[in-house]
């Protein structure tokens, strides 16, 4: 089969074309047939060698994301039947064959339905960033109505599932982005408010909109100096979650406020071989928020084709910072 392999850590030129081995499925896996994959910072940071622990071994398909159609599957798999529609966060990390491929062999249990009401392209572009969402407010951050929600890059790949997500659990969104395009969609996805955080302090806005109090939670999906400033944002005995914590933090605001902090890493499962049920049962609460109507993934208008060339031309878009919501990647007919 066809597959975008890379031999090397580098730039994104390392992406090339291959004609690799067809897996075969195991008795708890499924074949599917791959229409659609999506780029994720994960992916990025791998291929650059920033994440030796999660990196594939050489050669790798990178890929985390998938939505297809099932070929096959395996004997003690009872949920999916050949000719289905699924999607689901399947590999691309170390032990884990990725999506940017014709085909990938996953475990069931990473596995979902399609949504309906979704192509399968649209699809393709969720599950890591819905489920690094839902387990982000949902799961760590327990919000509820009325909570004063900040979500940081409200127009990014986590960002606008994130102000989706906060909305339809009832809580008050306001929404970070740079540029004032990115701002307008945070609105239109369900942001009461947005800030320029390019060119507003931290204390302008937490006493514009919390009157100096602070944010119930804050969503961070970017990290770094980021993650700084959520200290600095959210209120006394609330909560901060984030994706990013690899950088180095003065925790002091934490023990001032006496703060929760969140960490999540939606890949998890995949890269530990283990609960990987708890992302086959969230992609099922992910599509009851889809159908009804409180989840719409964005996809960005550069769509790139499952091929070496395409695959780096959307890793090189990616790493930019210039698109908005997700940026897709589609099979070749």
């Amino acid at each position: 089969m066809h597959a975008v392999t890379i031999e090397e850590y580098g730039d994104p030129d390392v992406f090339q074309d291959s004609d690799v081995s067809r897996p075969e499925p195991g008795s708890e896996e499924v074949l599917v047939r791959v229409e659609a994959s999506s780029v994720n910072p994960v992916e990025y940071k791998i291929r650059r060698g920033d994440l030796p622990p999660f990196a594939p071994d050489f050669p790798a398909i990178l890929g985390c994301d998938v939505a297809g159609v099932v070929e096959t599957v395996g004997d003690d798999v009872s949920a999916f039947d050949a000719g289905d529609e699924v999607y689901g966060m399947i590999g691309g990390v170390t032990g884990a064959q990725g999506a940017y491929a014709e085909y990938v062999s996953a475990h069931a249990d990473l596995l979902a339905p399609a949504p309906d009401s979704l192509s399968l392209a649209e699809a393709a572009t969720l599950p890591v960033v819905a489920l690094t969402a839902w387990e982000m407010l949902a799961d760590k951050a327990d919000t509820s109505a009325d909570d004063s929600t900040l979500v940081y890059g409200g127009a990014g790949g986590v960002g606008h599932v994130g102000v989706q997500l906060a909305d339809w659990l009832g809580a008050e969104v306001y929404a970070t982005g740079s540029t004032e395009d990115k701002r307008d969609l945070a609105t239109d996805l369900g942001a009461t408010a947005t800030i320029d955080y390019t060119a507003t302090d931290v204390e302008e806005y937490v006493a514009e909109y919390t009157d100096g109090e602070g944010f119930d939670v804050v969503f961070d999906p970017v990290g770094d100096d980021h993650l700084q400033t959520a200290f600095e944002a959210v209120a006394p005995y609330q909560r901060v979650v984030t994706t990013e914590s690899s950088s180095t933090q003065n925790l002091g605001a934490m023990h001032q406020k006496a703060l929760s902090l969140g960490v999540v890493l939606a890949i998890l499962p995949v890269l530990q071989q283990q609960s990987r049920e708890r992302v086959g049962e969230r992609l099922r609460h992910i599509n009851d928020v889809i159908s009804e109507g409180g989840l719409e993934p964005v996809l960005d208008d550069e769509q790139f084709p499952l091929t070496a060339s395409g695959v780096a031309d959307a890793h090189q878009y990616a790493e930019s910072g210039e698109h908005r919501g997700k940026i897709s990647l589609v099979r070749e007919e």
